[in-house]
């Protein structure tokens, strides 16, 4: 089929290989999102999780956004690091962090989200309302 097509065989009519593979296209283009911020993968979410739910916890942001409480750990270490969040320790609970975004913060996450829109705007126009 030397002109860039292929035959899905049995996989034809399948949803499965399809959403991976754009599953897989918007995460590499969200790392080239991230990578000129120097930011790990993921932080734009943890950000956006962050500005819609001040006070969040940090056990709360990692339910919300499906990664493990020590996998966010890094993240926010990361993001603490360069003065977008800050931890604030509850005054009810002492082993909870509440989280806040930064106005750096939430300057970074606004540019960072322009960047996103133009790399999906054509894949969610493509896709439709529907």
């Amino acid at each position: 089929m030397g002109d860039g097509t292929v035959d899905w065989g049995a996989f034809s009519e399948a949803v499965g290989p399809r959403a991976r593979l754009l599953r897989n296209l918007l995460h590499y283009r969200s790392i080239a999102v991230s990578e000129p911020f120097g930011l790990p993968t993921g932080s734009l979410t943890i950000m956006c999780l962050i500005a819609a739910n001040p006070g969040s916890s940090q056990k709360e942001l990692a339910e919300w956004a499906g990664i493990t409480s020590p996998g966010l750990v890094g993240v926010v270490d990361e993001l603490e690091n360069r003065g977008l969040v800050t931890r604030i320790r509850s005054q009810t609970d002492r082993r909870r962090n509440s989280l806040v975004l930064t106005e750096k913060g939430q300057r970074t996450m606004e540019t960072m989200l322009a960047a996103v829109s133009q790399i999906e705007d054509p894949i969610r126009d493509a896709l439709g309302a529907d």
